[in-house]
């Protein structure tokens, strides 16, 4: 398995922008499809974005797209999420998983730690 730890969360105003990073250890990062999901409190985990194992192809959940860009360093073995426009219903613990195809994380996969984004009125 890959293991993944998240960066760059943080406290930001409405309106803000913030940039979330995913490394990567273990096997061989362009392998796997990769993706971000989110957590609110007292709501489950759903889909944030994805990207294909390239970075040619990118999906986004309706509620974030225009305004989250996910790419990929394949290079730095790191994939990103950036983040612009945010509002305060994006207040999450952010996670990156692996594989992910489509909208679904593959089990068992790998995931990281999380990251809180806190977006504030």
């Amino acid at each position: 398995q890959v293991q993944l730890v998240e960066s760059g969360g943080g406290l930001v105003q409405a309106g803000g922008s913030l940039r979330l990073s995913c490394t990567a250890s273990g096997r061989t990062f362009s392998n796997y499809g990769m993706g971000w999901f989110r957590q609110a409190p007292g709501k489950e985990r759903e889909f944030v974005a994805q990207i294909s194992r390239s970075g040619g192809s990118t999906l986004y959940a309706d509620s974030v797209k225009g305004r989250f860009t996910i790419s990929r360093d394949n290079a730095k073995n790191t994939m990103y999420l950036q983040m612009n426009s945010l509002k305060p219903e994006d207040t999450a613990v952010y996670y990156c998983a692996a594989p992910v195809v489509g909208r679904e994380a593959s089990y068992p996969g790998s995931w990281g730690q999380g990251t809180q984004v806190t977006v504030s009125s």
